[in-house]
């Protein structure tokens, strides 16, 4: 079994923000592949279904923590002990200032970026697992960074980031496997084109 968590703030005023990302992943992954409903479990929403590989299918848990992102490693400190899982079952995605908007980045290990919610993980259960970075942009300033990442996606935004999240669903397949380089690299590539021309330059 794989767990799959998108990091976020619960309540309606945080659902568009940049910051919640995450959740928005967890939502697109639902929807894509017919999950069960989310329910209530592990201090946050729960939903579980099956995404077919070229291997065949796994079970996949999809985890939005209810406990605000400062502490989202209550939650999923919980769902990992109760499933008894390791480093590689876990996935967690959640929102990078310093990667372009929708540049998708993967890695297993490395500092916490000072993000709040990795910063939880770590303290609750170690930071053996695996990760999704989902670009959303720096504001250029580090005193307009809460502003930012607080904020909404703008109107303009709209376009990349359903495109980003369509990609990030049609390619999990890979990310079941533990395929983590070629889903960036597809997910990559399929963006190419997507984003304004300065944001596919970089890096």
């Amino acid at each position: 079994m794989q767990l799959f968590i998108g990091l976020g703030n619960p309540e309606a005023k945080y659902a568009k923000n940049r910051h919640n990302i995450g959740f928005m992943v967890m939502d697109a992954l639902a929807e894509a592949y017919s999950f069960a409903p989310f329910q209530d479990k592990f201090h946050g929403q729960v939903a579980q279904g099956v995404i077919p590989t070229a291997k065949g299918s796994e079970k996949v848990l999809l985890l939005k923590p209810q406990t605000f992102m400062n502490k989202s490693g209550v939650s999923v400190s919980e769902a990992v002990n109760f499933y008894k899982l390791d480093g590689s079952q876990i996935l967690v995605f959640y929102d990078e200032l310093d990667l372009p908007p929708g540049k998708l980045r993967m890695r297993r290990d490395g500092g916490l970026a000072g993000h709040n919610g990795l910063r939880s993980l770590k303290a609750h259960m170690g930071a053996d697992f695996r990760r999704a970075r989902l670009g959303i942009g720096h504001p250029g300033h580090k005193d307009k960074v809460s502003g930012h990442v607080l904020g909404d996606f703008a109107k303009a935004d709209q376009n990349w980031l359903a495109e980003f999240l369509t990609a990030l669903c049609d390619h999990a397949p890979l990310a079941v496997e533990g395929e983590d380089a070629t889903y960036q690299t597809r997910v990559v590539e399929t963006m190419k084109g997507v984003l304004p021309p300065a944001t596919n330059k970089a890096t």
